[in-house]
């Protein structure tokens, strides 16, 4: 699983598998006769068995080193008649770590948070009052404006998603986001990775059916109208489905929004990469033909 997940998860998993291994050392040897001190994992080190009066003392874990501040430190515990003593000196002190966010960075990301949020309302709002001025005026109503109407749809729903997303992952602030993995949250990012497909292959229909107006007829852009929603909607339902496959048989690792290293992820980021090259073919095409 690690090398499916951001670097900072893969000390979590680093330390289950720890804990793991020293659960399973325990029961192999059996719980120490008293007045001894049992094995023990107290969720960073593994503390052996040891004899009442024993002092122990354990180097830092060494997946801390990459986060440490200053060299490692050692840890000690007591072995007393009535079982460990708390380490000392505390963790925090003999392995201090950088485990708090600057509040300057804090306070960025909160900003690009309220940014986005106030322009994608923006947006929504905007789009809406177009969309409705498009369906409302039947001397608007024709293929090409059609197609604009469902190029607002797919900006509007990928903005929801966005906002639904947003309200799944982050509905609490203490959410462990490497084990976090539900099925509400995989939904929301399934969908919002389709609106974006959508998004780019609708801009691609727009171009499309551009071309065809310019090189046809006016009835036969009507014709290939429809094999184009087809395509607007369908392409990015086909790659959308290959991709929620191939995260559900071989990577189903979180809420699928950890896409660092995965091949899958090319499954939604290459057809929007192949939509921008057709996309700036297209482009030059049509500013050929226009100045013929």
């Amino acid at each position: 699983v690690a090398g499916n997940v951001h670097p900072e998860c893969d000390f979590m998993t680093e330390l289950k598998k720890k804990e793991v291994e020293c659960l399973e050392d325990s029961e192999e040897h059996g719980n120490a006769t008293p007045p001894g001190c049992k094995r023990t994992w107290d969720k960073l080190l593994c503390w052996p068995e040891a004899d009442a009066g024993e002092t122990l003392a354990l180097l830092c874990p060494n997946i801390l080193f990459h986060f440490m501040k200053e060299p490692a430190g050692i840890v000690k515990r007591n072995c007393t008649k009535k079982g460990w003593s708390d380490p000392f000196p505390p963790y925090h002190i003999a392995c201090p770590v950088e485990d708090e966010i600057p509040l300057e960075e804090k306070s960025y990301f909160s900003t690009i948070k309220i940014i986005y949020t106030v322009g994608y309302s923006v947006s929504i709002t905007s789009l809406i009052i177009a969309v409705t001025v498009l369906i409302a005026f039947r001397r608007l109503r024709c293929p090409r404006n059609y197609i604009h109407v469902q190029l607002f749809f797919t900006f509007i729903l990928k903005a929801i998603a966005i906002f639904i997303k947003d309200a799944v992952l982050f509905q609490e602030e203490d959410i462990d986001h490497c084990s976090f993995s539900t099925t509400e949250c995989k939904i929301s990012v399934v969908f919002c990775h389709y609106f974006t497909m959508t998004n780019f292959m609708w801009l691609l229909v727009e171009a499309l059916y551009l071309n065809c107006l310019l090189l046809s007829s006016l009835s036969h852009g009507r014709r290939y109208f429809w094999w184009l929603v087809l395509f607007g909607w369908g392409f990015p339902t086909l790659f959308t489905l290959i991709w929620i496959l191939a995260k559900f048989y071989f990577e189903d690792t979180a809420c699928w929004d950890i896409n660092q290293g995965s091949p899958y992820w090319w499954l939604i980021k290459g057809p929007i990469i192949i939509s921008v090259g057709v996309n700036f073919v297209l482009f030059i095409n049509i500013i050929r033909i226009l100045l013929k």
